[in-house]
Order: C-alpha cells, then structure tokens, then sequence
C-alpha cells in the first residue's frame, strides 16, 4: 500500500487478518513501515505488505450502514446522516458504484478510504467500537 494513503486507526490486512495502524514510521534506510495490531498483536511491518480491506456490504454494516434500496440494477446503503450513501452497482459496467456525499459520487473503495474521507467530514477520528465504527 502507498504509505501517503495511511492514517494512525486505519483498517487493514496482513496474512488475512484485520488489523489497525498504530504508528507510521520510516527506518534510516528510507523504508516506511507501519505498527499494526489487533486484540492479540502488536507488531510492526514493512508499510508495503499490509492490504487494504475491500468494501463489502458486510463491512458498510460494520461502518454503521443499513441497505435501503435493492434492486436488480443497484443496491444502495445510508448512514444515520442523511447526505452519507454507498450505491453497489449491480451492472457489469460498475458506473455507479462508491460513496455519495451529498449527491457527489467519491472513489472509495476500501475502508481505509473511507475511514479517511468520515474523519475529514467530522474532524475526529472514527474509532472502532465493538466492531463497529462511530465519532468520539
């Protein structure tokens, strides 16, 4: 992963487990590495072997979506805040899909993007509670 797209709390995957970036650092050689852990580990990785977590409609439950709208064409998922959609194109094409803020369509297909883009909306970082993710 491209170290200028991580923030500290961000989701990612190593060895096909989810883990949060705890720290962000680069070595005398140049090298960025991230610290990374989850309830049972806390270690640190070069930055470029950790994954992102694709979006999945599991994952938009975890981040405090509901599905409101289904289709043969689309599926479309809400936030609590009404300007915050996430339309699954059902279509080979993929047009519509990603994240809408107040009717803009954003590329935003990871949860690290979108970790990002709700902690600029808000001004505070999203934590993860009990799986899930809210403002503190």
């Amino acid at each position: 992963m491209n170290v200028a797209d991580l923030k500290i709390k961000n989701l990612v995957e190593y060895k096909n487990q989810i883990y949060t970036i705890t720290e962000i650092f680069q070595s005398l050689k140049q090298a960025y590495f991230v610290k990374i852990e989850n309830d049972s580990q806390s270690f640190s990785v070069p930055a470029d072997s950790i994954k992102p977590i694709q979006i999945t409609e599991e994952w938009l439950e975890k981040l405090g979506f509901s599905r409101t709208y289904s289709s043969d064409q689309r599926i479309r998922y809400e936030r609590p805040e009404t300007f915050i959609k996430y339309d699954i194109d059902l279509s080979s094409r993929k047009i519509l899909e990603g994240l809408k803020i107040y009717g803009n369509s954003i590329k935003c297909k990871y949860i690290h993007e979108f970790q990002n883009i709700f902690s600029c909306l808000f001004g505070k970082e999203p934590s993860l509670h009990y799986g899930y993710l809210e403002t503190k």
